[in-house]
């Protein structure tokens, strides 16, 4: 068993924890229990409680299945779709080398 730990930079642990407050919030805004929302994700309890505090161990899977169990799925696939900072960077790198038209001799008849 790969018993790895996680070790994140804490603004990003901070993140983590946002966002694990959010899904208790969205849970909780649902009026449904940790049990059945844990049930529904046929995830355990405890990795239901991991993702809530934002535990940086827990499978992306397991995150997706509480999401999808609430209804907020889609919201995954707003991550990274305005990427500013990347557009600017794939933008500096893009170098335009288009040769200007070639002048078109005219045969003679």
């Amino acid at each position: 068993m790969n018993d790895r730990k996680v070790v994140l930079l804490p603004k990003a642990q901070k993140i983590l924890a946002e966002f694990g407050e959010n899904i208790k919030l969205a849970r909780l805004r649902r009026k449904l229990s940790a049990t059945q929302v844990a049930e529904r994700a046929d995830i355990s309890r405890p990795t239901l409680a991991s993702i809530e505090k934002g535990v940086p161990g827990v499978a992306m899977g397991a995150y997706a299945q509480v999401l999808f169990v609430l209804g907020l799925e889609k919201d995954l696939l707003k991550v990274a779709t305005d990427d500013i900072l990347g557009r600017k960077l794939q933008d500096a790198k893009l170098l335009v080398r288009e040769r200007a038209p070639k002048k078109q001799i005219k045969a003679k008849e």
